[in-house]
């Protein structure tokens, strides 16, 4: 179990860093799955030995928008072979 692993300091530091990255997150059913690939980066982060509040934030923002940006992508890869194109 991961709380096995880290001390309650580090818990708590990774709590609020993965809260913290998923404001970046739009909402919809992908939500939770991202959630978890925030998540796994945290705690790889925290493996290698950097715990710092700070340090696990910055990994967790860097994966929110990564995954932001690559779910953009296949909005549009998936739009662009529609016959039409709607404008908001």
């Amino acid at each position: 179990m991961i709380t096995e692993n880290f001390n309650s300091r580090t818990m708590a530091n990774m709590e609020v860093a993965l809260e913290r990255a998923c404001v970046l997150l739009p909402t919809g059913s992908e939500k939770h799955r991202v959630r978890r690939i925030i998540a796994s980066k945290i705690i790889e982060c925290a493996n290698r030995g950097d715990t710092t509040l700070s340090r696990l934030t910055e990994v967790g923002y860097a994966a929110a928008m990564q995954l932001t940006a690559e779910g953009r992508r296949d909005w549009v890869r998936w739009n662009s072979r529609a016959d039409f194109y709607r404008y908001d």
